[in-house]
């Protein structure tokens, strides 16, 4: 099992923002479990935050600009893929002005600021959102793919008519490779665009040493001459004999298609949490990877209905006819959901008047441990012996075998609604194998592993 992450102390940079032109300081810092990942524009009045979700995504046009009222913060794509290829769960980001700052044009600089400042794992479980079947997006010769995969995959290409570039391919075979193979991949460009967006006001802060340029248009000595003096730099322009301008030494022979890869890796984690799958593209950007990313989260949430609607609820009263548990060893008081044999979701509302408050540290009453793995034993007992359409009865029994892996990670107070999570592992002539998480609203206290024989009065 994963956990949170977030980072140990803060940690700052200072750069010049591409369109904007202004120089921004960056400032990230250390946030609780399930903060996620929020830009804080710190310049403001009461330092407005915004989520770094698809659903606060307000502009595509040259990067991914997210917003909350008119409040904006461009540029964030290369920030989020350091967050998604290290796997940092938890930050806070504050920003000075409204643009992230553009550095070399790639994520590394934003790697090494999250190292500086140090990896720290957190109590609370990592949730990762796992694909279950394929899931397509198309627009004209733009694709991307989504198929199931139980880990994280990238396989991506391009193809351009121009010779530096032509046809490229990447794949990204789990983030182990991000640091090493990909945060350092820069952004590209072609000349002749970003020689007009200049000439518009536009890219105030681009400079021809902070991205890839490709040189598209013909370098007369008039040319070279405009181009220096338009992108005000100290020494003159010259035309690459590699096809990228000032003949820019590549970092790697595709870098190109791994920095497409690193933007999607960032735009994809605007999910808010991890993705297990195999994605593929084709000459994709933020458009296509945003409109993937609400392909997902559109997906998820008919998957959620759906079992809302098909999940079958088990009452007090329906619960004492599958376990012969009673007060005041019966600690399963309603269940939420269950997937006969497979899965289950119980509660237990955890109250003053327990019995074993009396004896449990009374002046600082803490539910026992042990009774947590027993809520979790009989939520599994409830998941083995439910038969659906069928009359239930306490004929059968369940006998348990053994414990695992069992750990405590947080302490349960009366008041508390104690949620047990339980998942059949192995099923295998009448033996379980199962595995059982006990939450405090979305706070991890508890977890096991444990095997046990099903309908034990009959079998044995």
């Amino acid at each position: 099992m994963a956990f949170q992450h977030t980072i140990k102390k803060g940690a700052s940079l200072t750069g010049t923002g591409l369109h904007t032109g202004v120089s921004a300081q960056v400032t990230i810092h250390p946030a609780p479990e399930n903060y996620g990942i929020r830009f804080v524009r710190a310049d403001l009045e009461g330092k407005p935050e915004i989520p770094a979700d698809i659903d606060y995504v307000v502009d595509l046009a040259r990067g991914t600009t997210i917003g909350k009222d008119d409040v904006r913060v461009y540029s964030i794509e290369h920030v989020m893929s350091c967050f998604a290829g290290l796997e940092i769960d938890n930050c806070r980001v504050e920003v000075d002005a409204q643009e992230i700052p553009l550095m070399d044009g790639s994520a590394m600089p934003y790697v090494k600021l999250v190292q500086h400042a140090g990896i720290v794992e957190q109590a609370a479980e990592r949730e990762v959102i796992n694909i279950d079947e394929p899931l397509m997006y198309v627009n004209g010769d733009i694709a991307l793919a989504v198929f199931p995969l139980d880990r994280f995959r990238v396989t991506l290409e391009i193809d351009y008519k121009y010779p530096a570039l032509g046809a490229q391919y990447t794949t990204m075979f789990s983030l182990k490779d991000y640091v090493n193979d990909f945060a350092s991949a820069r952004t590209f460009c072609f000349l002749s665009e970003i020689q007009t967006l200049r000439e518009k006001g536009l890219i105030k802060g681009g400079s021809l040493d902070s991205a890839l340029v490709v040189q598209d248009v013909e370098l007369t000595d008039e040319k070279i001459d405009y181009l220096t003096k338009l992108f005000n730099n100290s020494k003159p322009v010259t035309p690459g004999k590699n096809g990228f301008l000032n003949d820019t030494e590549l970092r790697y022979w595709n870098e190109p298609c791994r920095h497409k890869a690193l933007d999607l890796v960032g735009d994809l984690y605007l999910l808010g949490k991890p993705i297990n799958a195999h994605i593929l593209a084709a000459r994709t950007g933020h458009a296509a990877n945003i409109e993937m990313a609400k392909t997902i989260r559109e997906h998820l949430k008919k998957k959620a209905k759906k079992r809302a609607e098909e999940a079958i609820q088990l009452s007090y009263e329906d619960i004492t006819k599958i376990l012969p548990h009673r007060y005041p060893f019966l600690f399963i008081d309603k269940v939420v959901s269950i997937n006969p044999g497979k899965e289950i979701i119980a509660t237990k509302n955890v109250s003053f008047n327990d019995n074993f408050f009396q004896g449990h540290f009374p002046e600082n009453p803490v539910m026992p441990g042990v009774l947590q793995i027993e809520a979790i034993a009989q939520a599994a007992g409830i998941m083995g012996l439910y038969k659906k359409d069928a009359e239930q009865s306490i004929d059968g029994r369940v006998l348990f075998m053994g414990i695992d892996n069992a750990r405590f990670r947080g302490i349960v107070r009366p008041g508390d609604v104690l949620r047990i999570e339980v998942k059949m592992l192995q099923f295998r002539r009448g033996t379980g194998k199962f595995s059982g998480k006990c939450y405090v609203e979305d706070r991890l206290v508890c977890e096991a592993e444990g095997l046990a024989l099903f309908d034990a009065a009959k079998k044995v």
